[in-house]
């Protein structure tokens, strides 16, 4: 908070509370408030107060002119008005001159009465109105010298206990003196002026000056600890003024007698933990010969434990051995300043154990896995229940009995075996498997199992895993026969096969499949997901019924884990039996339909088209009609022409007649094809049809050469009675003819057919050609014999039997003659040798030349 605030003029100076602001400035508050605060609440300023120093016992003239009040001037008509806090009576020891102004005292002063006085004054008027002040005066007595110390006691008495360390007080003299504290009046030096006895050394003890701290010295007490000596008596001095030479002194006695330790080592104390007595329970006694001792306990670990003024220990509270089995207890023997006289006393504080304490099993934790199969005598676990009373001690020593699973009842194998001692467990004669969760139960026990003893029961999950000790299995291990047809496209589906893994762990269920035996060119494949036990048996090549007409494909199963135990089965394999069916094409005609231009008035027996192979070297077919509704056709079964079974009769001319033509194949009749054969009815001509000349099977050879073959019209005789207008000529309505020939007139009577492609298939063709005139048309085939050209570009043909060349039959009989002459040869041949051979054996012995001996 700002507050505005301006100069004043001269005379506004000094005064904070009145006046016009002349120039407007930006001020603290506070400022502004202290201003406004300082001329209530000091209207005048106070006086400082006086000080004045006196002598104490002063042994001058009285009175004594100490100071000159500072009296204002000019108030002259006031009188000097002293006060203070004694009694300003006329035996007062002070007074002012009211004439000089001076402060005065009037007789001798003791500091020891009193130290200080506190004055005022004032100058008032006769009416008690005070015209100045009031001044406050200090008096302070200087002090002096004039007091003796004294000690607090004539005689002491102590009593000083063998094996007291040097340099530990165990006495402390007590003197005062009643000069100024602080000074060297009173500042006081303790000596020893005199030692009786002065043996076995003259200085066995040594005074703190300052303290008068009594202790022995170095040799002191070594002389105590070798004899017993004293009493002693010590001659001790107080002296004032510090370490000056002058000064006031006191004496005083000190009687010290000597005395045999009694700080001897204490025994272990046994206490019983919860203990149930009254508290604190006293334990043992410690006691310090000397005197002004003090007894300090300490213990290791803090415990309940205390001891009193005269030495006695307690313990103030039950013990709990499980906490702390021993505690170590030190007792100091203690001067006032806590420095101790000896080393300390040590107690051991040995904790009784009692069963308290039930076995505490440990945390169940996560379940133990053990693998299925695994022997009798595998170690599963072992349980360690911990007792908390005393180690080694019956009320700690634990056994243990298996609650649960219990054995099999009427039989004494059980799952798991437990020692009761230890408390390990195994595994027992009854087989376990993979998939069980067992929890086990055990009973821990203290106090060795006796009676009155506490119990827990600790628990154990122990899981039976899965091992991979399952080989995978097919379902089925014969499949098939499949049959196949040879134009079974790739990627087909042949089979699917389906195989198990009897294990529960999902890793040991991963399969691997492969055709082990059947299959070498790689026509077959195998195609599974990892986690599946289905497989898919395809086709990934083109099947051959010549290269092989069956297959039999082995198919093995393995498991991706290493297995345990016995390898696969018989059922790890399964085998599929395919058979693959011939695909035999359909049989092949010449054109995909037929048509036919027919007038009405058609008799019977006339030839309308012939139906053929398109591959005239192909198997022989055998026709047939499907659906002749009116009868008015028929075709030869061999030869497939298609001829009028009788007379048109209901046909009119534009209309169309449609049969349908099945051709079989004769080997295989299953083998089978069928072509619509479209008739077109036609007018019935005026006249009758003119003689066609027949044309003559001609021969043409591929690839294409130039030659060709002439169709003619009519017989001349016809045109020329008929006088009629030219022929027209065209092939027929077939595409395929009109794909591989070509037609050209010659004239009004003739045409020129030839090949129309570079190739034609060597074999006979049927050409239709249709002629026309005057609106009326037939159909003329003409069949050409296509042949493959030699170098002349001429025909190859067929060459037949030459004149004058043997026959197959008298080939045969020149063969047989002469085998028989062989036979007759060698008939005679070894009719002479046996003939010769027994001519040999009638002649005597001694005719028989010797051999000669070798």
């Amino acid at each position: 908070m700002m507050i505005f605030m301006g100069t004043r003029t001269k005379k506004q100076q000094g005064d904070c509370s009145r006046g016009p602001w002349r120039v407007l400035t930006m001020v603290p508050a506070w400022l502004w408030l202290l201003c406004l605060y300082f001329p209530q609440a000091f209207p005048e300023a106070q006086p400082t107060e006086l000080y004045v120093e006196v002598p104490e016992n002063y042994g001058g003239n009285f009175p004594l002119y100490l100071t000159k009040l500072p009296l204002p001037r000019g108030e002259a008509e006031g009188q000097i008005v002293l006060s203070g806090n004694l009694s300003m009576a006329a035996k007062g020891p002070f007074a002012v001159d009211q004439e000089s102004g001076f402060l005065l005292v009037t007789k001798a002063l003791d500091r020891e009465e009193q130290a200080e006085y506190q004055l005022q004054v004032t100058l008032e008027t006769e009416d008690g109105r005070v015209l100045w002040g009031p001044q406050p005066v200090l008096v302070h007595v200087k002090d002096e010298n004039d007091q003796v110390p004294h000690f607090s006691q004539a005689i002491y008495r102590i009593q000083l206990s063998q094996g007291t360390r040097p340099g530990i007080p165990f006495l402390f003299l007590e003197a005062s003196d009643r000069d100024e504290p602080g000074t060297a009046n009173s500042d006081l030096r303790f000596h020893i002026l005199n030692q009786a006895p002065a043996k076995p050394s003259p200085d066995m003890f040594q005074l703190e000056p300052q303290l008068g701290a009594l202790a022995l010295s170095l040799k002191g007490s070594t002389s105590l600890d070798q004899a017993l000596e004293g009493p002693y008596q010590l001659l001790v001095q107080v002296k004032d003024m510090g370490d000056q030479a002058s000064g006031h002194q006191a004496t005083a006695t000190i009687d010290v007698s000597v005395v045999e330790s009694t700080w001897v080592p204490l025994d272990p104390v046994h206490l019983a933990e919860n203990l149930k007595v009254l508290y604190p329970h006293h334990i043992a006694q410690v006691h310090w010969s000397g005197g002004n001792v003090h007894y300090h306990l300490e213990s290791q670990p803090p415990g309940p434990f205390d001891v009193d003024a005269e030495g006695k220990l307690y313990v103030t509270g039950k013990l709990d051995r499980e906490a702390w089995a021993e505690y170590l207890l030190q007792v100091r023997a203690q001067n006032t300043r806590g420095e101790d006289y000896t080393e300390p006393l040590e107690l051991q504080v040995v904790v009784m154990d009692e069963n308290d304490n039930m076995p505490v099993c440990p945390p169940r934790g996560t379940p133990i896995s053990i693998p299925e199969f695994s022997p009798p005598g595998t170690k599963v676990t072992k349980l360690l229940a911990e007792d908390m009373d005393a180690p080694g001690s019956p009320n700690s020593h634990v056994v243990y009995q298996l609650l649960s699973p219990e054995p099999e009842k009427g039989t004494e194998r059980s799952a798991f075996k437990l020692d009761s001692i230890s408390g390990s467990v195994t595994l027992g004669a009854l087989p376990l498997h993979a998939g069980q969760n067992i929890l086990l139960q055990v009973l821990a026990v203290d106090l060795g199992g006796a009676e009155g003893g506490f119990s827990s029961t600790c628990e154990v999950s122990v899981t039976i895993t899965d091992i991979n000790d399952h080989a995978p299995e097919f379902t089925t291990s014969q499949i098939g026969p499949i049959s196949l047809p040879e134009d079974t496209e790739p990627g087909t589906l042949v089979a699917t096969l389906v195989a198990t893994d009897a294990d529960l762990e999902p890793a040991f269920r991963l399969m691997d499949f492969a055709i082990e035996a059947g299959d070498v060119d790689g026509t077959f494949g195998l195609a599974w997901e990892p986690d599946s036990g289905h497989v898919q048996l395809r086709l990934l090549k083109n099947l051959s019924y010549e290269a092989a007409p069956s297959h039999m494909l082995l198919v093995v199963v393995r498991s991706v884990a290493e297995l345990v135990g016995p390898g696969p089965g018989p059922g790890a394999t399964a085998t599929v039996t395919l058979l693959v069916e011939r695909v035999m094409p359909p049989p092949k005609l010449d054109q995909e339909s037929y048509e036919a231009n027919v007038p009405v008035s058609t008799p019977a027996g006339s030839l309308l088209l012939t139906i053929q192979p398109s591959d005239p070297m192909s198997s022989p077919l055998r026709f047939s009609l499907v659906n002749d509704s009116e009868g008015w056709l028929c075709i030869k079964e061999v030869s497939g022409e298609v001829h009028t079974a009788r007379p048109l009769q209901g046909a009119q001319p534009g209309d169309m007649y449609t049969v349908l033509v099945e051709a079989r194949d004769a080997d295989e009749p299953t083998l089978s094809t069928s072509v619509t054969v479209v008739i077109h009815f036609l007018k019935s001509p005026s006249a009758p049809l003119p003689t066609l000349a027949p044309v003559p099977t001609r021969h043409l050879c591929t690839p294409r050469q130039n030659h060709g073959v002439v169709v003619s019209g009519p017989s001349e005789d016809f045109d020329q009675a008929g006088g009629h207008s030219s022929y027209s000529f065209a092939l027929g309505p077939n595409p395929t003819v009109q794909r591989d020939w070509r037609l050209q007139a010659l004239n009004g009577s003739h045409a020129y057919l030839a090949l129309a492609l570079h190739w034609v298939e060597p074999r006979e063709h049927v050409v239709p050609v249709v002629v026309s005139r005057n609106g009326q048309m037939w159909q003329l085939p003409v069949r050409v014999i296509v042949c493959r050209c030699n170098v002349e570009r001429e025909c190859m043909r067929k060459v037949g039997r030459m004149k004058g060349m043997p026959t197959k039959l008298s080939a045969v009989g020149i063969l047989m003659s002469t085998l028989m002459a062989i036979g007759i040869f060698l008939i005679l041949i070894f009719t002479h040798l046996t003939l010769s051979r027994k001519k040999d054996l009638d002649q005597p012995v001694d005719s028989v030349p010797l051999k000669a001996a070798v």
